[in-house]
């Protein structure tokens, strides 16, 4: 049984009372459900969002501002010659 960051081992689940256990799975499955709807809604309201897709071309003001915060190397980049 996992969950979450954490989980438990064969051991503790088979020695955990029945009623724990039924408990636990219970708990288990409707945080699941919780996520999920929470994912749900959250997808659906940021249809008009700023985030991008890969593949998607890069606007032209991000290409701009990538263009104005470019800087020149401070190091030599030749072979110095023998």
């Amino acid at each position: 049984m996992y969950h979450g960051n954490g989980g438990y081992d064969y051991f503790t689940v088979y020695n955990m009372p029945i009623w724990l256990r039924n408990f636990t799975v219970k708990e288990i499955q409707e945080q699941n459900q919780k996520e999920t709807k929470y994912i749900k809604d959250s997808q659906k309201s940021n249809k008009n969002s700023t985030s991008t897709n890969i593949g998607d071309p890069v606007p032209d003001h991000v290409k701009q501002i990538f263009n104005q915060n470019k800087k020149s190397s401070s190091y030599i980049s030749k072979r110095a010659k023998k």
